[in-house]
This record gives C-alpha cells, sequence and structure tokens, in this order.
C-alpha cells in the first residue's frame, strides 16, 4: 500500500478495502526503517499520528468523509502545527512547540488526512540542496551521495522513498521545483496568493508560496484543492472563487502551444537534462502540441535581483528571533544587546547568517537604491518577458536544473556556484507565476530530471492538464528507488 498514489488510497478508503489506521500503521514502520539513513523527517510522535488515524476512520464510518479523510500526510517543518514541534531546520526553534496551526495545516486537517511527522529542510528554507539543516543533510533516496535539492528536501525525500503519498512544501526560489526533479517526484508552485502563508513561518514574505509534492500530477491537482483558498489572516492571499484543479486533467492537448525559452537551453545546460526536455516536448507533440519558439531576454539577471530581493527580506522577517520572545536564548550574557548577538551567533547557521549580511546590506542607507529598488525593476522587466511569452503560448517548458542532484559537500565551499543552480526557477518567483515539475528522465549516473511546466497567472489547470496528459504517455512518475 505505500507504493499507492494519493488518488488510490483515497479509493482504498472510500471503499473500505484499509483502514487509516492500517495505513499510518505501515507508513510509520516504513518510516522507522528508512528514516534513520535518508534522514527526511525530524519529527515523529506515533501517539498522535494514530489517534488522528483513528479519528479519520470514525469519519468515514459516520459517512461525512472528505476525498483524502484517512490519507496520510508529511507536513514540512515551516508549516506550524498546534501541539508539534516547528523547527524551521534551525537550532533557532529547535526548543518550539507551535500553539496553533497554519492555514494549509487547519485546511489538511478539515480534510482528515493524518499527519505521519515533520519533513527535514534547508534552514529557514535557504539553501539549494537541504544541507544547511540544524538536523544535518536529507539523502537523496535514488542515490544517497546525492542531494535531495532543497530547501523542501525533506518533503521531495519522503515522497520519493514512499514514506507518505503527499506532503506539503514552500517554493522562494524553486524550492519545490528543484527537489521534485532531483528526487523523481512531482511539486507544483502556484501563483502567488492562491495558498496562504499564514502560520508559514517567513523567509521572504513576497515569494514565499506553499504547495504539494506528491508522485503525480493528479495527487497535485487533489491536494491543491485542500490547500488552496482565500484565508483574510494573510493580507496576500487572494480572494477569488474556489476552483477544481482536478477539472482539466483529461483534456486533450491538440492545439495546446508550447513555448521554448532559447534562454534555457544555452550554455550551462548538461547533455542529460537537455537530452531529457527534448524527448519530454516530442512526446507533448505527439500528442497534438506545438512548439513554439519564444524568449524570456532577462533570465540572466533573475540571479542578482533574486539574491538581493530575499536576503533583504529575509533580514527584516529573521530579525523577529533575538531569543526575548520564544526560540533560542544563549545561555550566558552581560547585557541585552549582548544576550541580541550571543543567541543569533548560536542560534542561526552559516548560510542565514550570510543572507541576513546581504540583506541588511542592500538595504542600508546610501544601498536601497544602488541595489534593493533596481532589483525591483529588474524583476519587473522578468514580468514583462513572461506577459509577452504567453501572447504567444499557452505553457512555457524547460529545464528545472541545469544539473541532475550533485553530489553531498561539492559545493559546500562554492555558495555562489550553488546560488547558479536556480538559474530557471527563479525568475517564476519574481514573477508569481505558478510553476511545477514532472519526472522526465534519469541522467546517465541514474539520478532523477524534472521536466519544469510553467504557466500563466492562475494556469494551475492547464499546467496540470499538460502534466497528467505527459504521464499518461510516459512511466517516469512510477518509478521508485529501491530501498
Amino acid at each position: 500500500m505505500t507504493q499507492s498514489t494519493l488518488k488510490q488510497l483515497s479509493r482504498q478508503l472510500a471503499a473500505k478495502e484499509v483502514s487509516s489506521l492500517e495505513l499510518a500503521t505501515q507508513y510509520l514502520g516504513r518510516i522507522e526503517a528508512l528514516n534513520p539513513a535518508l534522514n527526511a523527517l525530524v519529527t515523529v510522535d506515533r501517539a498522535k499520528t494514530l489517534a488522528e488515524a483513528a479519528a479519520a476512520d470514525a469519519r468515514i464510518a459516520a459517512g461525512n468523509a472528505h476525498a483524502l479523510t484517512g490519507v496520510p500526510i508529511i507536513h514540512k517543518d515551516l508549516f506550524c502545527q498546534q501541539g508539534w514541534k516547528t523547527s524551521c531546520g534551525s537550532k533557532m526553534l529547535d526548543n518550539f512547540v507551535s500553539p496553533y496551526s497554519a492555514h494549509v495545516v487547519e485546511q489538511c486537517q478539515a480534510a482528515g488526512m493524518v499527519t505521519l511527522g515533520r519533513a527535514n529542510m534547508d534552514e529557514f528554507a535557504m539553501g539549494s540542496s537541504n544541507e544547511n539543516s540544524f538536523y544535518g543533510a536529507v539523502k537523496n533516496p535514488w542515490d544517497q551521495n546525492a542531494v535531495p535539492g532543497g530547501s523542501s528536501g525533506g518533503s521531495a525525500a519522503a515522497v520519493a522513498a514512499r514514506l507518505t503519498p503527499v506532503a506539503t512544501a514552500t517554493d522562494t526560489g524553486g524550492s519545490i521545483r528543484q527537489p521534485a526533479s532531483h528526487c523523481g517526484v512531482t511539486g507544483i508552485k502556484p501563483t502567488y496568493g492562491v495558498v496562504s502563508r499564514y502560520g508559514m513561518v517567513a523567509f521572504a514574505s513576497s515569494l514565499d508560496q506553499g504547495g504539494p509534492i506528491a508522485q503525480t500530477a493528479e495527487d497535485c491537482a487533489l491536494m491543491l484543492n485542500v490547500m488552496a483558498g482565500f484565508d483574510q489572516r494573510d493580507s496576500t492571499c487572494l480572494e477569488r472563487a474556489r476552483e477544481d484543479y482536478a477539472r482539466d486533467l483529461n483534456q486533450p492537448l491538440a492545439g495546446l502551444k508550447v513555448g521554448l525559452p532559447r534562454e534555457y537551453f544555452a550554455a550551462g545546460l548538461s547533455a542529460d537534462v537537455a537530452r531529457a526536455v527534448d524527448e519530454a516536448v516530442t512526446v507533448l507533440k505527439q500528442q497534438g502540441a506545438q512548439v513554439v519558439d519564444i524568449s524570456l531576454p532577462n533570465t540572466e539577471l533573475s540571479i542578482p535581483a533574486y539574491y538581493v530581493i530575499a536576503p533583504a527580506e529575509a533580514s527584516t522577517n529573521l530579525s523577529r528571533y533575538d531569543g526575548v520572545r520564544y526560540g533560542h536564548r544563549a545561555a550566558e550574557y552581560k547585557d541585552l544587546v549582548d544576550m541580541y548577538e550571543k543567541t543569533r551567533a548560536e542560534g542561526f547557521g552559516s548560510e542565514v547568517k550570510r543572507r541576513i549580511l546581504v540583506g541588511s546590506y542592500v538595504l542600508s542607507h546610501g544601498y536601497y537604491d544602488a541595489y534593493y529598488l533596481k532589483a525591483q525593476k529588474i524583476r519587473r522587466l522578468i514580468a514583462n518577458d513572461f506577459k509577452a511569452a504567453f501572447e504567444q503560448c499557452d505553457v512555457i517548458l524547460g529545464p528545472v536544473a541545469p544539473t541532475a542532484a550533485f553530489d553531498i559537500g561539492a559545493m559546500n565551499d562554492d555558495p555562489v556556484q550553488m546560488y547558479l543552480s536556480d538559474i530557471y526557477t527563479l525568475s517564476v518567483n519574481l514573477a508569481g507565476l505558478p510553476g511545477m515539475s514532472v519526472p522526465a528522465g534519469f541522467s546517465a549516473n541514474g539520478r532523477p530530471i524534472g521536466l519544469q511546466i510553467i504557466g500563466n497567472y492562475f494556469g494551475e489547470a492547464k499546467m496540470l492538464n499538460v502534466a497528467h496528459q505527459f504521464q499518461l504517455a510516459t512511466d517516469w512518475h512510477s518509478r521508485a528507488p529501491v530501498l
């Protein structure tokens, strides 16, 4: 049963072929066996999980179940969850047990989903490899010498290893799509504002967006139906009519216009990834899609713009971790200022400190105009590039990352090189567009490769349609690592 998709488990539970308690017990057993090596989860509470499963079974028996009632789920450890430790992968919050739940968690609980545990992540979602966690690096289930991607590497690795059928995740600059690509699973980042950020510990508030990671596009559609929706507690959450994101899954692709940005296929793209994307495009063409050559001329500026805007917002958001109200506090200090300094020095890891320093610098007097405002202007240019492109095509296809997953430790001494691995994902966040990754092949050394699908604003249903049709014609998404 642990190999089943979300959709299959939903049917089995509804037909009472399996109970939620049986499912939860099986997944917990798999977690106990495999997680010590993978380090994908940082918190597991068997008693709480089984209690939720028993409640789900009672709800199913009473006949008032949701489609996903009783289905297990893992939450990325930056979604606050009442009564569970919410650490954000940081020593700073290692002792923080949340007194309330994020909107996303509330939605999953309202649907009757059962929490298996909390997924490991890069500290405060800052990283592309999941090596920056206070709890240690997550291992890629396909090759434990490789990174799973980040910052949602724990969520992606857990789904790939079949420790859960689905996991929540967040994407600030590619942190759903890149780990989904590296772990051979499906992940979607919706349009900014479609999923509430309430109770989601902030990294960069104008970029952060929650979404699901699962085995298939169909599963992601079912999860997005649960996660999306207006929440007045988040001022950036969009008030709009609810959608059924699965409504167009079975629409034919005849006449679909697929844009291929020439900037995505230039120097720096590995031959393995280029081949996988090219083969995926061929599959879609066989299904009736038309290929359109497009340009996104400001793509290369997305990295400098992102690494000004995101650290600037992070430096502001992380100023709240001062040892006064909650979280880690230094044991010894002379005065208030000394407490601040020692608490933050002890509580934050090196990557978080690096981004706080960069962010504070670009927001400082004399540099705000030179860096931060210019980055925001570039952000507008990038959004305009996409606007022009979507006048020519329905969706945009390309790679998720320039290469398949790299080895653990390979880029520890060169953070800038790691930043460059986000070249194809950052611009989507800067523009606030939806994007997703679907499995599309393997590298020569057997590591997964993802295909990125980018949609226009609120084009999630169209993206999911393209992904689902691609998955009906291929089997990359159904392959699982041997563990």
